[in-house]
């Protein structure tokens, strides 16, 4: 068993942490706001800390999952940032969706530090970090993630090794960007299902069998026919993985014109007031601009 920090306690921070405590590992919390972490600690063994620095002392490894490239930054390098207080041979993960750029710069700088770091995004919404079902992505040296694997396994589904630092990274953007594109294929399907006057549910069900199905249909086309969007990713997380996914393309040469433009779908549904919908609410678009 390691003792491990784990940084950040949102959605997705709260069961896997709570996956690595009931593993028997020792864990330490750490959230910006401090009633989370408190609130953390009276349903799972573990402890609280006050800082980064002060949860990732004397850790085997330091685990991250939080907003963005800014939020990296400040628990890796900020004031009380937990690279300051990590022990040499000691292991960093961070699960956070932020650029490549900023992985590879903090992977560089753990380096001088004699730390070792992986990136590790992650796929799987909400339920699958409840459930311990969720698709990990790994950018960084081979021995840091063979080490890092068997902790990772309390919350994974599946675990993979894709390349050097900022691999993982940009795996996950390859996810949101073909995520994207079925969400807003399926709104359309369903959105036309309507409009012609069939039974979504029954359509769904025959051709969710076929060459059409995927996790999206089977998870979201109840939800979305119903109109309820508070079933996980929301989509100001979406525009900002989708932000980086553009980002990256300019800077590799890549083109994504229907990224792009399902980007700016989601823009539309922010401005409707759907900022913490979920990301099947592309749906709602369609709906909101009959004519």
């Amino acid at each position: 068993m390691a003792r491990i920090a784990f940084l950040g306690l949102g959605v997705m921070g709260v069961p896997m942490a709570g996956h690595l405590a009931a593993a028997g590992h020792e864990v330490t919390v750490y959230n910006r706001t401090a009633s989370k972490a408190e609130a953390w600690t009276g349903e799972h063994k573990g402890s609280a800390a006050r800082t980064p620095a002060e949860a990732a002392e004397g850790k085997d490894f330091v685990m991250a999952c939080v907003g963005n490239d800014d939020d990296l930054r400040a628990v890796c390098l900020g004031e009380d940032g937990a690279f300051g207080a990590m022990p040499s041979g000691s292991v960093f993960v961070d699960h956070t969706t932020v650029s490549a750029a900023v992985t590879r710069e903090l992977y560089a700088e753990a380096d001088t530090r004699q730390i070792s770091f992986v990136d590790a995004p992650i796929s799987g919404g909400q339920a699958g970090a409840e459930n311990g079902q969720l698709s990990i992505m790994c950018g960084g040296d081979q021995g840091a993630y063979d080490r890092a694997e068997p902790v990772m396994a309390a919350y994974a589904k599946i675990c993979r090794r894709i390349g050097d630092s900022g691999a993982g990274q940009v795996t996950k953007m390859c996810n949101q960007i073909a995520i994207a594109g079925l969400v807003q294929a399926l709104s359309e399907a369903l959105h036309f299902c309507e409009k012609a006057g069939l039974d979504g549910r029954a359509v769904v069900e025959v051709i969710s069998q076929g060459a059409a199905g995927s996790w999206q249909m089977a998870n979201r086309h109840e939800t979305m026919l119903d109109g309820e969007f508070d079933h996980g990713f929301a989509v100001d997380w979406m525009r900002k993985d989708l932000g980086i996914c553009l980002k990256t393309a300019d800077e590799v040469g890549a083109s994504l014109p229907i990224t792009a433009l399902i980007d700016q779908f989601y823009k539309d549904v922010q401005r409707m007031g759907g900022s913490r919908w979920d990301t099947s609410s592309l749906i709602e678009r369609l709906r909101k601009t009959d004519p």
